[in-house]
């Protein structure tokens, strides 16, 4: 069956079926029901192959990231970049390094684990930046309660955080519980309102292409703003093939991020001409080199 053909037909399918399953709860007993409910970057490739992402911009990249250290030489293209430190051993000396390279570069954004986002957004803050804080939720398996996630963000945005990146739950999916995955989904999204971006990682590396078509159907559902291939710890990054099939299920209207396992300058090229309107890379330096 052709990618087109199969995308409609599975599409279809879960769509009915959310519609047609009754709305489950997932509330503790005695407690009203609450609605509401990236990779890891060197990015060394924005200091020392400007041409490089310069290149992918053109292409129609919306973003690309990189982390403490790296100052590009292009202003222009500061503006598009998430520098990033997701690393769990990351001290909160390299975190302050993060929020000042990206007040003096004007980065788009400082993405890090939540119990730093008051300290970022607060840094950023006072420097007068345009530089928005960014956080993680449900990372990096996505396993947690929708009210937990729920919880999450909005303390996260509480704190200062204006993009948040939600991990999907790949289990209820595999089990074929749409309802459940729709609704985890949008208790982000409504928790994140109309001034703060959601993306949603769907784990790519876990899925077959079926699977993907189903994840990209009910995160649009849900109304996100951006679908995410990986988070950087599961089995595998994005591929060529995931980036295309995502963007034939969401269309124009939603954005496709694709993040890990892109290790070349080449990578990247191709991951946008598949359709990605942002990029994550946790092999910057390697891309250095492969241009």
């Amino acid at each position: 069956m052709k990618n087109e053909e199969l995308v409609e037909k599975v599409t279809r399918e879960v769509l009915l079926r959310l519609h047609q399953e009754p709305q489950t709860s997932q509330a503790t007993p005695g407690q009203t029901e609450q609605v509401c409910l990236t990779c890891v970057a060197c990015g060394e490739c924005v200091t020392k192959r400007p041409e490089a992402v310069a290149a992918l911009v053109d292409a129609g990249a919306a973003r690309v990231s990189s982390t403490v250290g790296a100052a590009p030489k292009d202003g222009a293209i500061a503006s598009l970049i998430d520098h990033t430190l997701l690393k769990p051993d990351a001290p909160l000396e390299d975190v302050a390094r993060l929020c000042d390279e990206a007040i003096k570069h004007g980065f788009a954004t400082v993405c890090v684990q939540p119990c730093h986002v008051r300290f970022v957004a607060e840094r950023l803050d006072k420097a007068g930046a345009r530089t928005k804080a960014c956080t993680v939720v449900g990372f990096p398996h996505g396993s947690n309660r929708s009210d937990v996630k729920a919880l999450e963000a909005r303390k996260a945005i509480g704190d200062g955080a204006r993009e948040i990146d939600m991990v999907m739950n790949v289990g209820m999916l595999k089990s074929g519980d749409y309802r459940y995955v729709e609704s985890d989904i949008r208790a982000v999204v409504e928790a994140c309102g109309r001034g703060v971006l959601t993306k949603v990682i769907l784990e790519t590396g876990y899925l077959n292409d079926e699977e993907i078509i189903k994840a990209c159907a009910l995160a649009k559902a849900a109304g996100v703003d951006y679908v995410k291939t990986s988070t950087g710890f599961g089995p595998r990054g994005a591929s060529v093939e995931d980036i295309q099939l995502m963007r034939k299920v969401v269309g124009e209207d939603v954005g496709v991020k694709a993040a890990g396992g892109i290790r070349t300058a080449e990578d990247l090229r191709k991951m946008v001409e598949a359709g990605a309107t942002r990029i994550g890379t946790s092999a910057s330096i390697k891309i250095i080199g492969s241009g």
